[in-house]
């Protein structure tokens, strides 16, 4: 910098030498020659003349960036009107003028006040006038011109961005480009070489190179390797003057990337992997990992896994989880550790994309060895087949042998196996199974009219383990037996009619039948029909057998009358096909009936018979309902007699105790405060064991046994009526039946004291009741106990 100031000064001096002797200005004037002629003088004192000009103009330069201490000299306006004697006045006007330039009025001299900047403006245009300084007057017309401001080197080079990102493939091949870089320079480029440009790299040799002229990076060397070195940090410089020294300059950063390739095969770490799977495990489960690394990165290090080889092809797959990159080996099939015990398999893995550039590096896959061996469990035992069906005859004797279920244990160990029926499925306990060899027998006669078929389950569990258990179903089918006697399939009924005995025999049946059997076809049909031995000569009917499993049933003869017999009862032996055959006796009802003359059936009743005895249907019934209702008049009369009021107990006329009925019971009065209160049924008289009768006088006192009296305070009804229905049983002065009870005590304290009359026998009441002797035999015996007592004595 310092001696950037230097030449900027010296170029100043210079400056200011050539402005005040080069830049004359000079111009024509119009004027009267006088006032412009401009003599000079020769050597030898000849007069020369010039010819007259005017504004002679030129452009003024002023350096930038000037910092003397002196206003910087621009140049000068003179006119040849001016003769010095300071009568012309110069005005200036325009860019800048009066603030950056000024103008001596008198001189002309015009001068640089600021320092400029060529990169802020480069030139400026000004106007000159002289005038005359009194009046003001343009003596000249207003001329413009250009002040330049001439540049230095004072800018350096910059680039456009502080760094660049860039990105190249690995392994590319030497002068490979990667990217372009622009530095711009401030200065003026058409005044020396301030900002004329040369590109150099300072920093990522011997990586990379940078041409001078165009500041294109370039790869400097070969087969560059990301998987080595990804990312590379260059500087690169801009420096002006054409490169040369003293010039400015400025650098930019440049990162650049290697992208990748796929140059680099997948790997296996290891040559043999150990996995194990259970044999207990199921299809599709895992067994194992393993992955093949490959330094590429993205679509260039995906891998694939295959099973190309091993006796374990069959068994077991291999998936590639793209996530992670490993290959999953699952369990195709299931595996048994009795069978095999180990499995070998040969994997491989392979890119799934390949670059043709480095097909030449060699083939993009590796292999691996993958042992797997098979681990015991404790397996539930086998069944030899999946499901069993055995056979047993209906009505087989309890103990037959229906057919055998076998299971072994699988495991090495080989554990006895015991076997047992799933109750569940054999709810009526039809078979039961020998828990050590599994034969299956019955345990009461089957039926196959009833079930066909029977299912059941068979447990096998091993005895060491009885939670290894295994389950099987067998089913059972039931063969028929010719158990089961033919019958008829409906209950047949026959009607014929009445005829004459000179009639002849109609050739049509009077009943088709037909039959069913229980058992299977072929105990069943074909059926036959005919009639019992004994009565195989029936003069009445005949059967004929169709030879189909029905047959017909024929008179033999005409002339059936209902006066004589309109029913009858024809048996019919029905016989199967089976071996032994089963036979049925069946009987057939064959009504006698009235028929039109055309046959058609009118009535199968006898009540044609009945009309010639002067009574038809209707009166009869008549008769029959008066009958009737007469039988039920009479016995709602006796009933309603039967009903009438009796005495409880029989006595004679005069014992008039049979016509007492007390109902009037009005509870425990005022000390009743408590609803269902026991205590108010209790006289208190009676606490002390004895109650006496109200319905007759006793003629003795008696003494209860004790432990029949119940709690004075006690609420329980039921003792409590047990207690009085014990002291009347037990009571010698009570009659012999039973009798009503009266409880007509008030309660202690009642104002009102009892209501009962009954009760006035044994008080000292002064009513008088000799007025019952009056009233008649009926009232004798109140008068004898409400009577005077004198009367009373004389009666007892």
């Amino acid at each position: 910098m310092k001696e950037n100031y230097c030449l900027q000064a010296a170029l100043v001096c210079l400056s200011m030498l050539c402005h005040s002797q080069a830049f004359a200005l000079e111009r024509r004037s119009h004027l009267h020659p006088s006032f412009h002629g401009h003599h000079d003088r020769g050597k030898e004192g000849q007069v020369l003349q010039r010819s007259k000009r005017g504004w002679v103009w030129n452009q003024f330069f002023v350096i930038e960036e000037y910092t003397g201490p002196d206003p910087v000299l621009v140049g000068r306006l003179h006119s040849d009107l001016d003769t010095g004697d300071g009568k012309i006045k110069y005005i200036l006007s325009g860019e800048g003028a009066g603030t950056i330039f000024v103008i001596d009025d008198k001189s002309g001299n015009i001068h640089a006040t600021k320092t400029l900047d060529r990169e802020e403006k480069a030139q400026y245009t000004l106007m000159a006038q002289a005038v005359d300084r009194e009046t003001n007057r343009p003596l000249e017309p207003a001329s413009s011109f250009i002040v330049k401001v001439q540049d230095i080197n004072d800018n350096p080079p910059e680039f456009l961005h502080e760094i660049y990102y860039a990105n190249v493939p690995e392994r590319s091949n030497v002068g490979t480009s990667v990217i372009q870089v622009t530095a711009s320079d401030a200065d003026d480029p058409t005044y020396g070489n301030s900002a004329k440009l040369v590109y150099s790299i300072l920093e990522g040799q011997p990586y990379f190179s940078v041409e001078a002229q165009t500041g294109i990076i370039r790869t400097a060397l070969p087969n560059m390797d990301r998987e080595a070195k990804e990312e590379y940090h260059v500087v690169i410089q801009a420096k002006d003057m054409g490169g040369h020294m003293g010039g400015l300059s400025g650098t930019t950063k440049v990162m650049i990337t290697l992208t990748d390739v796929n140059d680099n095969p997948p790997k296996f770490p290891q040559s043999v992997y150990q996995m194990s799977v259970s044999e207990a495990a199921v299809p599709g489960e895992e067994v194992g990992r393993m992955k093949a690394k490959d330094p590429d990165i993205g679509e260039n290090g995906l891998v694939t896994y295959n099973i190309v080889d091993g006796d374990g092809m069959e068994l077991f797959e291999i998936t590639t989880d793209y996530e992670t990159q490993e290959g999953v080996v699952k369990l195709k099939k299931p595996v048994d550790f009795e069978t095999k015990r180990a499995y070998s398999l040969k994997v491989e893995a392979a890119n799934v994309h390949f670059d043709p550039k480095f097909i030449s590096n060699g083939p993009f896959k590796d292999t691996v060895t993958v042992k797997i061996a098979v681990e015991d469990v404790d397996e539930p035992p086998m069944f030899l087949a999946p499901s069993y069906i055995h056979e047993v005859q209906e009505n087989a004797a309890p103990g037959t042998v229906v057919g055998r279920v076998h299971a072994k244990d699988p495991d090495a160990a080989n554990s006895p196996i015991r076997y047992s029926i799933d109750r569940h499925t054999d709810l009526d306990r039809f078979f039961t199974i020998n828990p050590e060899d599994g034969f299956i027998k019955t345990t009461k006669p089957l039926d196959r009219e009833e079930t066909a078929w029977l299912n059941i389950s068979v447990f096998a569990a091993e005895i060491h383990n009885r939670h290894q258990e295994a389950k099987v179903p067998v089913a059972i089918r039931v063969l028929d037996v010719n158990d089961n006697a033919p019958k008829f399939a409906t209950p047949y009924e026959g009607f014929i009619c009445e005829s004459d005995q000179t009639k002849p025999l109609s050739n049509q049946p009077i009943v088709t039948i037909s039959a069913d059997d229980k058992d299977d076809t072929a105990n069943g049909p074909r059926f036959i029909f005919s009639l019992p031995p004994e009565i195989i000569h029936n003069p009445n009917f005949t059967v004929r057998d169709n030879r189909d499993n029905t047959a017909g049933i024929y008179a033999r003869r005409g002339g059936f009358s209902r006066q004589k017999q309109d029913l009858y009862l024809l048996p019919i032996v029905i016989s199967d096909g089976g071996i032994p055959p089963m036979s049925s006796t069946n009987t057939l009802t064959i009504k006698v009936c009235g028929c039109d003359v055309n046959g058609v059936l009118l009535s199968c009743n006898a009540e044609a018979y009945i009309l010639n005895a002067g009574l038809s249907t209707g009166a009869l019934i008549a008769i029959l309902a008066c009958i009737v209702i007469l039988l039920v008049i009479v016995v709602l009369f006796v009933t309603l007699r039967r009903q009438k009021k009796e005495p409880l107990i029989v006595f004679e006329e005069e014992d008039v105790r049979e016509n007492i009925i007390t109902y009037d019971d009005e509870g425990g009065g005022e000390e009743d405060t408590e609803a269902f209160d026991i205590a108010t049924l209790q006289n208190p008289d009676g606490i002390n064991g004895f109650i006496p009768r109200k319905d007759i006088k006793p003629e003795y006192q008696y003494m209860p046994r004790p432990g029949l009296r119940p709690a004075p305070n006690s609420v329980d009804v039921d003792d409590f009526i047990n207690t009085r229905i014990q002291e009347a049983d037990n009571d010698p002065t009570a009659p012999p039946y039973d009798s009503i009870q009266i409880y007509g005590y008030e309660g202690r304290g009642s104002v009102a004291g009892s209501l009962s009359s009954l009760e006035s026998a044994t008080t000292d009441s002064d009513l008088d009741y000799d007025y019952l002797q009056n009233w008649g035999p009926r009232f004798k015996k109140l008068a004898d106990l409400y009577g005077s007592k004198d009367t009373f004595d004389d009666d007892s």
